[in-house]
């Protein structure tokens, strides 16, 4: 039998806050300096969050293709954008292009694949579909390419001798920098890899648990699950792969030389 979806009224809501209270508690009993950091992170999510369920009940409401494309237009912006703050490195403008085609390369063709080929709803874009499926592949990919960059320039950073005396030996810049992409190609999946492992046996995941509790049967919201966490191992692995490939040449001069000039630390 199914049961509708129980509401959470206004002041229960208000009480799970009581959650941040103890750890605000915790964090100044130990004089732990997150304080601000917490603050600031509850009040953003609580004010996105608000904004999001606004944005998209109007959206639910009138379905537009113009308007489904400029919210996912807009989510891979933003999630450009928060690649870039979250990098130990400061890239040039020629990474950062990369790093968009490499979003925007991997994320929409997933996701165009998934709502075409395996949803097929009656309007492509509808953005009861389209909106919550762009959110967790783009979201996932956002976090696999941060990993996937850090580990890569990190990695070179550590081995540049290494490497500048193999160049020197005569070993081709691809022979010198392929060890290093894989380590980074695997450091970017981990944790997607990870929580496949754990899914249905140490946790039930957000979408699947989402539409258990709106009353969907758990088979239906099973086959969902996995068709959508399927989509995000693909589009990790697009994402993550096209930038590893295209940019790894940036490291090289003309000359098969080692090179930093499209990479400096960052001052934050």
């Amino acid at each position: 039998m199914k049961q509708e979806l129980i509401n959470i009224e206004f002041l229960n809501l208000v009480g799970a806050y009581v959650f941040i209270l103890l750890l605000l508690w915790i964090v100044a009993k130990w004089k732990i300096s997150e304080k601000n950091k917490i603050i600031l992170a509850t009040v953003r999510m609580t004010l996105q969050l608000v904004g999001a369920g606004y944005v998209l009940s109007y959206l639910f409401e009138n379905p537009h293709p113009l308007l489904t494309i400029m919210v996912v237009l807009f989510m891979e912006i933003f999630a450009v954008y928060t690649i870039i703050k979250q990098l130990r490195y400061n890239l040039s403008l020629q990474l950062i292009k990369w790093v968009i085609f490499s979003m925007f390369a991997g994320t929409v063709g997933v996701l165009g694949s998934y709502v075409l080929i395996i949803i097929q709803p009656d309007q492509w874009f509808e953005p009861r579909y389209m909106i919550p499926l762009a959110g967790m592949i783009i979201g996932n990919s956002m976090t696999g390419i941060t990993l996937g960059i850090n580990e890569l320039i990190g990695t070179v950073y550590d081995q540049r001798e290494r490497m500048e005396a193999s160049l020197m030996m005569g070993a081709e810049p691809k022979q010198v920098i392929k060890p290093i992409i894989n380590k980074s190609f695997g450091s970017a999946i981990l944790p997607t890899i990870n929580s496949m492992l754990g899914m249905g046996i140490i946790f039930l995941p957000g979408m699947m648990t989402g539409q258990i509790l709106a009353g969907a049967s758990p088979l239906t919201a099973i086959e969902y699950q996995i068709a959508i966490m399927l989509g995000i191992v693909g589009s990790v692995t697009l994402t993550t792969f096209i930038f590893l490939v295209t940019s790894s040449y940036a490291f090289f001069t003309n000359h098969n030389s080692l090179t930093f000039r499209f990479i400096k630390k960052s001052s934050n």
